[in-house]
């Protein structure tokens, strides 16, 4: 019932019933207000309606409030307080201060790539901020419009439906291809012809074959097979360095396993299109605090990420 009765009022003889209780003047709330004294008074003849009192009695230095008038004051002034902050201030994020959790839909190269970056700034400037990363899968437009996530990470291919979801680049990455150390495919000149003849790795996200290589392959008129798909590219590497496998893979991730793994890493002797990391979110979070300083936090992670020197072409050993 009271949302009812609310929603009969005009809100504007709130802030009216607070400039007279302030100014204790007619002419001055007035002023205050920048209406005209005729116009205050006709809201006043309003303010005395709706509450069924004289809201303010005349003095000889003004006015001065009924008692029922005088006990709204305080809770008047900090109800159009809060009201005014809830429509007219932007929130504060202080990422000193805040408590906040963000969940974050990202591809398993996002994950190993960006997120430690992140993770590490967001210690140093934002020690109250937790993220939360949750499968990347189908329908991400649709997880982002409905708010599941906050930020999605992953190329452009995946995000190929519009609805207000906007985006802005990270990085750019290319592949390159790995062998175990000591693979018989290193022997000798590295020609599309032997890398199509050799026992293929394939990481294959949605479970589906196709791909980069396949394509750059088939318009050679080529063909490879694969007799090892997973989904994740985590334990390809792994895979590769215990047997006669070769894998293509995203150069920063092959970098990051050369240091552990006895692994070769050489360039694919097919030209292969490079692809871009980037970040996409909802539009009704472009003017969100916590979301401008997440995107930005993103955004210098990434930045470190590509001033690291990636290695030219690496070619396969003679031997």
């Amino acid at each position: 019932m009271q949302s009812m009765h609310l929603a009969g009022v005009d809100l504007n003889l709130a802030v009216v019933l607070h400039a007279l209780l302030t100014e204790r003047s007619v002419s001055r709330a007035a002023k205050r207000l920048g209406l005209s004294q005729s116009a205050t008074s006709h809201a006043l003849g309003r303010l005395r309606e709706l509450l069924h009192d004289p809201v303010v009695v005349r003095t000889r230095d003004g006015v001065a409030p009924t008692p029922r008038a005088d006990a709204l004051a305080a809770q008047l002034g900090m109800a159009l307080d809060v009201l005014e902050k809830a429509l007219l201030g932007a929130p504060a994020f202080d990422p000193k201060t805040a408590e906040h959790r963000f969940y974050v839909s990202a591809s398993d190269y996002a994950e190993f790539v960006l997120l430690p970056p992140l993770l590490a700034r967001i210690r140093e400037d934002a020690p109250g901020v937790d993220v939360w990363v949750r499968p990347y899968d189908e329908g991400l437009g649709e997880h982002l419009r409905r708010g599941d996530v906050d930020i999605v990470l992953g190329v452009a291919a995946a995000m190929a439906d519009g609805g207000g979801i906007k985006s802005a680049a990270l990085f750019d990455e290319r592949f390159v291809c790995v062998v175990r150390k000591g693979n018989p495919l290193l022997r000798g000149k590295m020609t599309p012809e032997r890398f199509a003849a050799a026992r293929h790795a394939f990481i294959a996200p949605r479970g589906r074959p196709g791909g980069a290589v396949d394509d750059a392959l088939a318009a050679l008129g080529l063909e490879r097979r694969v007799v090892f798909a997973v989904p994740h590219f985590l334990i390809a590497p792994h895979v590769v360095a215990e047997t006669d496998l070769v894998v293509t893979v995203a150069e920063r991730v092959a970098r990051a396993y050369s240091k552990s793994l006895p692994i070769q890493i050489f360039a694919p002797p097919v030209p292969l299109p490079p692809f871009t990391l980037s970040m996409f979110w909802h539009r009704r979070h472009d003017a969100d605090p916590a979301h401008v300083w997440l995107r930005a936090a993103l955004a210098a992670a990434a930045a470190k990420l590509a001033q690291l020197p990636l290695r030219g072409r690496v070619r396969a050993r003679a031997r």
